[in-house]
This record gives structure tokens, sequence and C-alpha cells, in this order.
């Protein structure tokens, strides 16, 4: 009927395929959360991308923390898929088919083609297909209203950093739960986008990560499973209304308007109200927000360990400084329950260290402590940083791991060293 309807609607034969393409995705994930491990459901959408089952879709529609995916092909049928790989930075991630399964039970799909995203332009029609709602295969129609969006980071997968690298795609094809992870496709069946977020309380206004970036990022993931990215400790600003009060032409550099604590750049002596000039001899225009992302995405492009040169404007003179770059990472680190205890945590990262001016990386924050267990009642709340359990520092999440098997084989009172609001507290966790 659907595929009927849109050939009577004068759409091509390809737009039909990718409509064969577009797939359900029903996801069960582990939860670490106020104080015990808990299991959770949600749906999605996706694309198959490849003769061989990759499914492109977001990353807040499957996480590592995925226990069981379960995919709706076009003709109803189910199958498995596997995680290959999540890149929380731009919202996408890869699964494969159980290929396995697909053959012993002789199930076929078809695999939609990328279009040229550069290519798009304001007014032009495209299509958001997906699951809204769950309700399978269902299309919208709508328009590009902006094909540069800037947004600053939002932390919105689950708290991961999202957006710093790429701009994104307006449209006012309606977006609704559900249709995360589908595609944005033109009238001729390119997939031009992958369909990410909508303004909750607004009208048909929705975003989609440009194909052009869902196809490299793809790619990249196919190969390795992850995207490594260079990090310096740089956070842009935008020069627009500024320029005359640094003495510069229009459409020439960026501002810094924060430089990270014990970051590279920190380390190499820049510092907020700067103003960057070049990057290894580039020249950087960061007048406007949107031409932000393709300058952090150049930062983040260059291989980790590498020394990277910048040219500096401070005040009346230009200065040159060299930055050695290291792996960027998220703030959001490893999750983990410890359940007896009623106690769900996160490793602290270097870049959760850095944004809350912490010593080090050393200890884990407490996501929860669940009421009426050890942890609880022992004081430990929420945001409460512990930095060691008896006489042993807990540098990383498996040294609490391993202490926490260590009381599981002979329960004991622990005393917990924490860290709140700046100052150190000691608890109690009794058995």
């Amino acid at each position: 009927m659907l595929l009927a309807q849109a050939a009577g609607a004068g759409l091509s034969r390809g737009f039909n395929r990718v409509l064969e393409a577009v797939v359900r995705i029903d996801v069960r994930e582990i939860e670490f959360a106020d104080g015990a491990k808990r299991f959770s459901g949600g749906i999605g959408s996706g694309v198959i991308i490849s003769e061989d089952g990759l499914i492109l879709t977001n990353a807040h529609v499957v996480s590592p923390q995925a226990v069981e995916v379960s995919v709706t092909l076009a003709n109803l049928e189910r199958v498995g898929a596997v995680l290959v790989g999540w890149d929380h930075w731009t919202d996408l991630a890869l699964l494969r088919l159980d290929t396995v399964a697909l053959k012993a039970r002789g199930l076929t799909f078809a695999a939609a083609s990328f279009g040229d995203s550069a290519e798009l332009y304001a007014g032009q029609t495209v299509y958001a297909v997906g699951t809204p709602h769950g309700l399978t295969r269902t299309v919208t129609r709508g328009i590009i209203s902006n094909n540069d969006r800037y947004f600053e980071d939002s932390g919105g997968v689950n708290g991961y950093e999202t957006g710093a690298f790429n701009t994104w795609l307006q449209t006012d094809a309606a977006i609704n739960p559900g249709n995360s992870g589908g595609p944005l496709v033109t009238e001729d069946g390119k997939v031009i986008g992958i369909n990410s977020r909508a303004y909750i309380g607004a009208e048909n206004l929705g975003f989609a990560i440009p194909a052009n970036v869902a196809r490299r990022v793809a790619a990249a993931l196919v190969k390795d499973g992850a995207i490594t990215r260079s990090y310096i400790g740089l956070v842009p600003g935008v020069l627009q209304d500024l320029e005359r009060f640094y003495a510069l032409a229009s459409n020439t550099g960026m501002l810094i308007n924060r430089v990270d604590p014990g970051s590279p750049a920190a380390k190499a002596g820049l510092r907020a109200g700067d103003v960057l000039l070049t990057l290894d001899g580039r020249k950087v225009d960061g007048r406007f927000p949107e031409q932000l992302p393709p300058i952090q995405q150049a930062i983040a492009s260059l291989p980790v360990g590498a020394k990277a040169a910048l040219e500096v404007k401070r005040g009346a003179q230009t200065v040159a400084f060299t930055v050695q770059t290291e792996k960027l990472e998220s703030r959001v680190g490893e999750e983990w329950a410890f359940e007896k205890w009623g106690l769900s945590v996160r490793k602290v990262t270097r870049a959760f260290a850095r944004e809350n001016q912490l010593l080090d990386a050393s200890g884990v924050i407490v996501l929860g402590a669940q009421p009426g267990y050890p942890a609880a009642e022992s004081g430990l709340a929420r945001g409460d940083i512990i930095t060691k359990v008896g006489s042993e520092p807990i540098t990383e999440l498996a040294k609490l791991k391993n202490v926490y098997e260590a009381y599981e084989a002979k329960p004991e009172p622990q005393l917990v060293e924490a860290q709140r609001n700046r100052r150190i507290s000691l608890y109690v966790i009794k058995p």
C-alpha cells in the first residue's frame, strides 16, 4: 500500500527502494542509575546502506550498553543485529544485520544510496522516513528550511557531547519520537541526511545530520568501530561585532572563549581572549557560529600526538605557539552499579576533571544511592566523587570493582573517602 501510494504520487523507483531499506529498531539496554542496574527499552529507525547489511542510525537509538537489538525489515520480518561502531560526537551508530539468520530464513532486503548533502538548498523538497512512535515506515514531506544550522553542544546523547564537528540540516518535515535514525530523502530516493532531533514544543523544527558527514563517519566505524579525534583544549567563540575591539579585518580569526585547565593549549600558554589566526599555516575564519564546527573538525582531524602550529593575535602582537595534540575524550566515563551497596557510579574522565577544575582524573562520581541500602545509609549522595576506600586510592573504576569483589566474599565495613563541594568527607559503608 505504502509503495503504491508513493508511486502514485509521482515519486521515483529510487524512492520506493529507499522505503524498502528503512527499518524499525527495537533496543534493550542496561542503565546505571539511582544506585542500581536496570534494563530499559526504546524504539528508533535506521536505514540499510550496504548489500552486506550495514544499518546507519543514531547513537542515541543504540549505544554500547545495548544487550539486545531487533530490526524489523520492510517485509515486517524481524531479525537480530549487532553494534559495529558508535560515535556520540555526531550522534551516529552503525549496526550489522545477522546475515546468518537472514540466509537461513531466506530473507532479503534493499540498500539505500547516499546523495550529496552539499548540493542541498533552502526550499528543496525532502521526505523524512522512519517509524515515529513505532509506526513502521511512515513518510512525511517538507522542505530544507536551512542547510547549515549551528547548535552549541547540548549533551544531546545521554549526557555525551554532540554536534561539535558539524552543522545540521533543518527541515519542516515532521520528525517525531521514533523517527530518530531514519533517513531524510530527496525525491529521487537519495539519502541526504539522518534524522536526529526535533524541537519539543515547536512546530516543524526538525534536524538531520548531513549525508556527507554520515558517509564519512560510517566508513570509519566499519573500519575501526570508533573514531579517534584530537584535542587541544580550545573552546571557540564567534568574532561577529567584535572585530573593531581586536583591530581585525572582517572574516579574520576565531575568538578563543576559554582554554581548558591543564589542556595542551593551556600548557602552551594560550588563554581566553586570544584570537586564533592560523592553524598549521591555514587562515581561520570564525566570524559566524556556522563557521565554528569546520574549525573544530580541522583540529580534531590532526593526528593524536602531532604538533600543531598556531598563530594568535594577543593585544597588538601576533604570537606563534606550538601545541601537541591529545586524544579527544568525552566528559562521560564508564558506568557501573554495585547492587549490594545500592550504589551506581561513573568514572571521572580527564575531560570531566578539566571542566570541573579537579586536580586529576582519579575517582568515580556517584550517580545515585538507593534509599535504604548501605551507600545511602552511609551518607553518600549523587555528585560525590569517591577517591579512596580504606587504604586503596580509587584511580580507576577497576579498583573499586576489586574492592567490591572482596566485600562480596567477606562483607566488612568500608571506610570511604569522597569529595563533596571541594571538601573531603569520610563515610562508612556497613554490611
